[in-house]
């Protein structure tokens, strides 16, 4: 629960649908920034709760139960496990990593809506939609098929949501020649009553929200662009029924046999999760005062967020906490051709790897289509998930979308990991752990008169800049400014070691080597602490290196409370020291 004195920082990733297996777009969008950022907000020493979930309701799970001819819940049951080892293997450190379809979704997600109702902020209206008279059952979007209607697009197998070939939007009423996908049989329009969200009466509250909220909150410019495209196109009723089984059943009786429609209760899903994670989940949805909201996302997701989820709480007149910082991610693309062995047998971390050949297609991830890398893919690489995590992080689509090449993967490796991090913690470990003639015999040397070392104390002045701009840039989750910040700290580690030949002073003047070498490891823990939210194994992996060379308790509990127990990073002055 929230604990006063301290920051509260509530971190929510989008709910990954469950109706395949997570790819490399949705992971780096989504649950591993969230993760980034939660983990060094835990490293600081707030108070953190980081919770995600697979969203189970709606269409895309009915239809994908009748390509595999099971049942919803079982779809749910299978791809949830699936998820679930995606994110273990990444080393996501969510808080509780729950799921949609549990009572506490339904019981809040109706609670909600009856204060909406309560309050005047709903409306009926009649739709025009398709009716599957074999089936006996109003179709949903993705449950139709036909010709798509705009001219030259030529596309026979259009959806009801959306063309495939052309990009088009669509109705599942604009089809030619409309099908119904379970049967084959031919549908007919036909009338349907819904409830929609009245978006237009909320305006003036939901304006202020976001005007308050994206200045306070720093909210990134594609999520502040996006919101205000929808807002200066203008606030329309949105429906939140669907003519479905598989769903939060509607408290209404009139509506009873409807669900609602999965952009309504997808969102309620954060705090659903929350309550099954603990009872007191109140504390953390309604303590605006206390609890700082950070939200996760891909931009096709971004006004559900700022507009309907926000207007829903609203509308309630809760004191419900609203989102206080949006990061939204660009779209990343998938290199096209094949991906031949590019990678010849190489050693990452210390682990002969091998490459297979890979067919891949032009164009963005896509778990329909199959384009791209999958989470399982990753996994079978036998690359450590550390490095998928670094070169993802690195190559964030924060300001424009990315490309994924199995290439850029290589150089990432092999000149920033291995070149940068890897060569500076080698020279200097290995050096220390020479015996005594050559290096220090595994002990890390005193080094007295550290602060009248002329370059030493010129390393110290950068790198202590360099971690205020590291603070700076996560406080206002610019993660890949961050990440390159981090590996900046280490080019500076390197130029340090050449530049001082420590090489030389070992014999030539070994009060000062005993100063650089001391000095260098003082850079090898801080790397370690600020590459943790980034590369936790590795982290853990350098500290433990480091915890064999240390004889000094009282240094060892120091390194152990940053790394694995926290809080660690609380000011610029103690990373400095």
């Amino acid at each position: 629960v929230p604990v006063a004195g301290r920051r509260n920082v509530l971190v929510t990733s989008a709910l990954p649908y469950v109706n395949n297996v997570p790819h490399l777009g949705n992971i780096i969008g989504c649950v591993l920034s969230a993760d980034v950022f939660a983990r060094y907000c835990r490293l600081r020493g707030h108070n953190v709760l980081y919770v995600c979930g697979t969203d189970e309701y709606g269409t895309a799970t009915e239809n994908k139960a009748l390509e595999e001819g099971c049942s919803p819940l079982e779809i749910c049951d299978k791809y949830h496990a699936i998820h679930k080892e995606v994110y273990e293997w990444f080393n996501i450190s969510f808080d509780h990593f729950g799921r949609t379809s549990t009572p506490q979704q339904t019981e809040i997600c109706q609670s909600i809506f009856s204060k909406l109702l309560d309050n005047n902020w709903l409306s009926e209206n009649t739709m025009q939609q398709l009716y599957c008279e074999s089936c006996q059952r109003f179709l949903a979007d993705r449950f139709v098929v036909g010709s798509c209607p705009v001219e030259g697009c030529g596309n026979d197998t259009a959806r009801g949501d959306q063309c495939d070939r052309c990009g088009r939007l669509l109705n599942s009423t604009e089809l030619i020649d409309p099908r119904c996908k379970v049967c084959e049989g031919i549908p007919i329009v036909r009338d349907t009553d819904h409830l929609f969200l009245e978006l237009p009466l909320l305006k003036e509250q939901l304006e202020k929200y976001i005007d308050e909220a994206s200045a306070t909150g720093s909210w990134s410019q594609n999520a502040v662009r996006i919101t205000d495209a929808w807002l200066k196109e203008g606030l329309r009723p949105r429906c939140i029924t669907r003519d479905l089984k598989w769903g939060v059943p509607v408290p209404h009786e009139k509506y009873k046999d409807k669900v609602f429609y999965v952009w309504f209760d997808a969102p309620i899903g954060y705090i659903s999760i929350t309550a099954c994670y603990t009872p007191e989940w109140e504390k953390w949805w309604k303590n605006p005062e206390n609890v700082e909201l950070y939200q996760f996302m891909g931009k096709d997701n971004v006004p559900f967020h700022t507009v309907m989820f926000p207007s829903a709480l609203l509308g309630t007149g809760e004191n419900w906490t609203l989102m206080k910082n949006i990061s939204v991610t660009e779209y990343l693309n998938y290199e096209s051709g094949i991906a031949q062995v590019l990678f010849k047998p190489l050693f990452i971390l210390g682990h002969l790897l091998f490459l297979f050949t890979l067919l891949s297609c032009t164009g963005k991830f896509s778990k329909t289509k199959g384009i791209g890398v999958f989470g399982n893919d990753a996994k079978a690489t036998n690359i450590p998930a550390d490095v998928w995590r670094y070169y993802l992080l690195s190559n964030r689509p924060e300001a424009s979308d990315a490309v994924f090449t199995w290439g850029g993967l290589q150089i990432k490796h092999n000149n920033e990991l291995l070149k940068n991090l890897g060569n500076f913690i080698y020279r200097v470990l290995s050096f220390i752990a020479k015996p005594e003639g050559a290096g220090y015999g595994s002990i890390i040397p005193e080094a007295p008169n550290a602060d009248i070392h002329p370059l030493s104390q010129s390393l110290a002045e950068t790198v202590g800049n360099l971690i205020q701009q590291y603070i700076d840039a996560m406080d206002k989750v610019k993660l890949k400014q961050g990440l390159k910040i981090a590996m900046a700290i280490s080019s500076e580690g390197n130029a340090y070691l050449q530049e001082s030949q420590f090489w030389k002073l070992y014999k030539q003047d070994p009060a000062s080597c005993t100063t650089v070498m001391k000095t260098s490891v003082g850079v090898v823990y801080l790397l370690a602490c600020l590459l943790e939210p980034f590369m936790p194994s590795f982290s853990k992996d350098v500290c433990h290196q480091l915890l064999n060379y240390l004889h000094s308790g009282n240094v060892y509990m120091q390194i152990y409370n940053v790394l694995f127990s926290g809080p660690g990073l609380a000011t610029a002055e103690s990373l400095s020291e």
